[in-house]
């Protein structure tokens, strides 16, 4: 047997065998990133409505700064949310440098760009069908947005399941302010980064299967989804 194909059937014993370090390492990447997730939506679909509903000067130089930042290296998220939290940091009394909170913060600030953009652009294309209709019958700007929020909420939902899945997969933010700490802030991609340098192969193969499970699952989520959010829109149609 080969060198690869032990490390396969290694990998498959540890996950057949739910060993402990793998659990625990898939448990606060989870964790972590749902929290983002959530934290990212809220702030980030706030962001995108107003965008879309409201004007005022300089918007077009905010939105061209919103899509700028979704193209900012996950690395450069992670050296700000390091200087900020370091001891030398405005933030540093806190004390939450290589803990979950920071990698928590991090992640956040890499998904509420996403969700401004893409809960600005879902709104934008509602608001061109149905704006005209619910500014007639009086809704201001806020109930606007939160009356075409719920009508999209097959699109919010896709949205949201986007975010966590480019949250759960990122490692450069995390791994710079978590510091990729054993049983601490050890999340799936830091701990394949790690243990494929070390040459530890069965766990990282392990991870890495748990992962691309979890991308696998949330693209199929997200097909479902706009599956589901399709029959909706055609039922509502008829």
């Amino acid at each position: 047997m080969s060198a690869f194909q032990e490390s396969l059937a290694t990998a498959a014993s540890l996950m057949l065998q739910a060993e402990p370090r793998l659990l625990h390492t898939v448990a606060l990447s989870l964790q972590v990133s749902g929290t983002a997730s959530l934290v990212g939506a809220v702030a980030g679909l706030a962001l995108g409505a107003w965008l879309a509903v409201a004007r005022f000067p300089g918007q077009r130089a905010v939105v061209g700064l919103l899509n700028t930042l979704l193209a900012l290296p996950s690395v450069v998220v992670g050296l700000l949310v390091y200087l900020m939290l370091s001891r030398q940091g405005p933030l540093g009394s806190w004390g939450l440098l290589f803990t979950p909170t920071a990698m928590v913060i991090a992640q956040t600030l890499l998904v509420v760009p996403l969700v401004a953009a893409l809960g600005r652009r879902l709104l934008l294309a509602s608001l061109a069908e149905g704006g005209d209709q619910l500014r007639s019958l009086g809704a201001g700007p806020v109930a606007t947005a939160l009356l075409l929020l719920l009508h999209e909420r097959y699109g919010v939902l896709t949205v949201l399941l986007t975010a966590f899945g480019r949250a759960v997969a990122e490692v450069g933010a995390v791994m710079i302010v978590g510091g990729n700490i054993d049983g601490i802030t050890r999340v799936m991609t830091t701990t394949i980064a790690l243990e494929t340098s070390k040459g530890d192969l069965p766990l990282a193969l392990a991870l890495g299967f748990v992962l691309l499970a979890v991308v696998g699952l949330l693209n199929g989520l997200i097909a479902l989804v706009q599956l589901r959010g399709g029959r909706s829109t055609n039922e509502a149609l008829i």
